[in-house]
């Protein structure tokens, strides 16, 4: 089968799977497909079923990819290995509840204004400049005391909210592309996908986070813990 025929097959269980990520499993090992005379590759019924079982383990296991790689070498060599166990695990028959909107610790404003050490002025300006929000019922997300403190904190060097919308808009437009990304997985019909996006959200903000620090790091051409 080509590669565009493999990914055709694996859609349908795996909906994020793309060509790109079917390579990258080939530049780590975990499938050795054969090549034509021009260099196309061929894979084979087995080849797919090893991605699947890649897959799988990835998506129900969070297991990282050495790990599944040496897993399925010793299945492969006819030994009797048991999955590893490795992080948060979930058994293929386990049915996740219903997906509901996530449940966020909260804070109430005075709570917020004495933990960030900052009066309602500052407060008010802050909100109008988009970087902190009330929720629905006028509570915070526990996140705004983390945000309220690093911009109090700025404001010491000089850096004033108004200079922070740059920043604000960076982070909404990197909170958009892991919408896009994940956005196939939440539309899925299989339930245990759509549950698999909370998940894939959480992994894609840790990595866009260090990104951004490691970016901010080059530019500034500084060393930072």
């Amino acid at each position: 089968m080509s590669i565009g025929t493999v990914l055709n097959v694996l859609r349908d269980e795996f909906p994020e799977v793309t060509i790109s990520k079917i390579r990258f499993l080939e530049s780590e090992g975990l499938i050795e497909p054969q090549r034509t005379p021009s260099g196309y590759r061929k894979f084979s019924a087995g080849d797919v079923e090893r991605l699947g079982h890649v897959l799988r383990m990835q998506r129900d296991h969070y297991l990282p990819l050495k790990v599944i790689r040496e897993h399925l070498d010793a299945v492969e060599r006819g030994e009797a290995v048991p999955l590893p166990l490795v992080g948060r695990q979930r058994t293929p028959d386990d049915v996740p509840a219903p997906l509901e909107a996530p449940t966020v610790a909260r804070v109430g404003k005075a709570e917020l204004l004495a933990a960030a050490d900052i009066d309602e002025g500052e407060l008010k300006e802050w909100e109008s400049y988009g970087l902190i929000a009330p929720l629905e019922d006028g509570a915070y997300d526990a996140e705004a005391v983390t945000v309220a403190a690093l911009v109090a904190e700025l404001g010491r060097f000089g850096i004033e909210p108004r200079h922070l919308r740059v920043m604000k808009a960076a982070a909404d437009r990197e909170a958009g592309l892991v919408d896009q990304v994940v956005a196939p997985l939440k539309r899925h019909r299989n339930p245990q996908t759509r549950a698999h996006a909370e998940a894939r959200t959480k992994e894609l903000a840790a990595l866009t986070t260090k990104l951004h620090a490691a970016l901010v790091k080059t530019a500034l051409g500084v060393r930072l813990p």
